[in-house]
């Protein structure tokens, strides 16, 4: 029988395979690798290799290959090369094609002239995608970000809020012990693989229908897949989201409880594992954040959210808007598409709609989102909504069933989307490589267009504002502003900020809740309300410290706030006195005159936002 010696040192640093710490030789394809093999008589007389893959190996689905010895390399097939000989060895480089299944390969020779009616197996490989070829769809001409995105096992990723934005460390680990086979069972336990497994396996080619698998694989739902979500709070009988460090131990986890899926994930773990996966395979691939992401269930472009009069969100319709979320980009190119669509794709693996009848997500080509082309594959409508929806407030009396807009944003989804630099720690803002700058024409005109795209123009929508209602402006804003620091623990001050947009004197009852909630911003339960009603007001501000079951107040920061906002105050000569700043109001007591100020409105905190 041959015996083989696979030069695991050489093949694999000229493959940039080494970080694996396999004994079984693994590299990349459409890039050649020698083998040596003994035992075989007459070497150089009519080998003919065989290199075989997936459970019903076929040249016709491109899972098999026969290959004899050849003076060149071809590009377009499976190849060997006669390195040298011996009496009874020969070293071969065998090549794949740049478009080969990737995989476990089985590789076998057989001598014609020795008679002999069997190959003899020479081992097993594997085959990853090769993002060093410039053949290959994941090709990436730039060195420093092959380095980044396939190579490197550790990595930063983004949370928090339009606020504060946070970061921390992830281990990715892609090349942990038994991280590749992992990510080889992935595969073979996909819905797509137990439907049909030599198709399944013949799409191993293409990295954007393995994005797709993966995405869904990731998620624990439909497929016994990775990680379980929970946002619940309650992680009972497996480990808090925030826990976790790194995905080396969740694929391990996954391995070792016979692949059910590992409790408990949230966006963030979902797209660190991706990460893991696909790194793993050859597909350079990164982490992304995206602030104030909407959640956009009924793929109308907008973001419903339903009060009632005393200001508590009601559930009312699935859409929601998260403080971050997390997803991926993959680098392929898109022959389905067209080349001005290959570069950066959005993959998602967090279960929030279905695609196809299964929780995946994309691959969304970044370059069709940007432009509103969201009639193309995958998902585009989905992932454009997540940075581009408008969000509407609407108070809808439960007792009548009617809804009432109160105000409409265009501006505030989809912001700081993030991701960590290359070769160094730092966030990288990719915003202007998802869309055209927030309130410009462009983008306005970007927005149209997705919305004619999906023939939501001429549709007629019942739940839909009037033209008259967005463009109704508001008699009077609310903003609480944070006074002071925010600590974890500590109480939590803030001053209500209310300016009269109109020219008249009104009486006004504000109601006040606050609830706790997670970072999809569902809300927990209430922790705090309060009512209060004023007259007279043109610029008042009520300062109110909030804790669960307190309120009470220190010293007015009225004057601190119109200085800080930079608001040239002259009074008018119809003013005898200059205007005096009354003593906050404590939250609860009522009808409390404020002090009138008639300067127009349009001087009111100007740059407050």
């Amino acid at each position: 029988s041959a015996s083989t010696n696979w030069h695991l040192k050489e093949n694999t640093r000229d493959h940039h395979t080494s970080k694996f710490s396999s004994k079984e030789l693994i590299v990349r394809r459409g890039q050649a690798f020698v083998v040596t093999f003994s035992g075989i008589e007459q070497p150089e007389q009519n080998l003919t290799f065989i290199a075989e893959t997936g459970p019903k190996p076929s040249k016709q689905a491109k899972t098999q290959a026969t290959f004899g010895i050849s003076s060149t390399v071809s590009k377009e097939n499976w190849s060997a090369v006669l390195q040298s000989t011996s009496s009874n060895s020969a070293s071969i480089a065998i090549s794949s094609p740049a478009n080969a299944v990737i995989g476990r390969y089985k590789l076998s020779v057989q001598s014609t002239s020795s008679g002999s009616s069997s190959p003899a197996t020479l081992g097993t490989f594997v085959l990853l995608f090769n993002p060093w070829s410039s053949g290959d769809d994941v090709f990436m001409s730039n060195k420093a970000e092959c380095e980044e995105y396939v190579l490197e096992e550790f990595g930063i990723i983004f949370s928090g809020n339009t606020h504060h934005i946070n970061s921390f460390g992830w281990n990715f680990g892609q090349f942990q012990g038994d991280i590749l086979n992992i990510c080889l069972s992935m595969l073979d336990r996909s819905l797509n693989y137990r439907q049909d497994p030599a198709t399944d396996v013949s799409h191993r080619n293409d990295p954007k229908y393995l994005g797709r698998v993966l995405s869904a694989m990731v998620n624990g739902n439909d497929d016994q897949g990775v990680v379980l979500g929970n946002w619940s709070g309650n992680y009972e009988g497996g480990k808090s989201p925030s826990s976790w460090t790194g995905s080396g131990e969740i694929l391990q986890n996954w391995k070792k409880s016979g692949f059910k899926p590992v409790r408990y994930g949230q966006c963030w773990v979902f797209a660190a594992v991706l990460t893991t996966v696909l790194r793993c395979l050859g597909i350079p691939t990164r982490t992304i954040t995206n602030f104030s992401s909407a959640h956009d269930a009924d793929g109308n472009l907008r973001v419903d959210e339903f009060y009632d009069a005393s200001g508590n969100h009601l559930e009312r319709g699935a859409d929601s808007v998260w403080n971050f979320h997390v997803w991926n980009e993959s680098w392929f190119s898109r022959s389905d598409l067209g080349p001005s669509y290959s570069g950066w794709q959005i993959l998602d693996a967090t279960p929030q709609e279905e695609s196809g009848g299964i929780y995946q997500c994309g691959p969304a080509s970044r370059n069709a989102i940007k432009e509103g082309d969201v009639e193309l594959d995958y998902d585009c409508p989905f992932v454009f909504a997540e940075v581009n929806a408008d969000r509407m407030y609407w108070n809808y009396d439960p007792a009548t069933g009617k809804k009432t807009l109160i105000f409409s944003k265009t501006t505030t989804i989809g912001q700081f989307i993030s991701t960590k630099a290359v070769g160094r720690d730092d966030r990288v803002d990719v915003t202007s490589d998802y869309k055209y700058e927030e309130g410009s024409r462009k983008e306005r005109d970007i927005f149209k267009k997705a919305r004619k795209k999906l023939g939501l123009e001429d549709k007629f929508d019942p739940t839909a504002p009037t033209p008259k209602e967005i463009e109704q402006k508001p008699d009077i804003s609310g903003k609480f502003k944070v006074a002071g620091p925010l600590e974890v623990g500590k109480d939590l001050n803030l001053i209500l900020v209310l300016a009269n947009l109109q020219s008249d004197v009104k009486s006004v009852h504000v109601n006040m809740t606050a609830w706790s909630t997670v970072y999809t911003r569902r809300p927990v339960r209430e922790i705090w309300k309060d009512s209060i009603s004023l007259y007279a007001i043109l610029l008042p501000v009520i300062g109110c410290k909030g804790e669960e079951n307190s309120t009470s107040l220190s010293t007015s920061p009225f004057q601190e706030v119109v200085e800080s906002s930079d608001i040239a105050y002259q009074p008018s000569p119809l003013q005898s006195r200059q205007p005096k700043y009354p003593q906050p109001i404590l939250v609860g007591d009522a009808l409390q005159p404020f002090y009138q100020l008639n300067f127009p409105p349009s001087y009111i905190f100007k740059d407050l936002n």
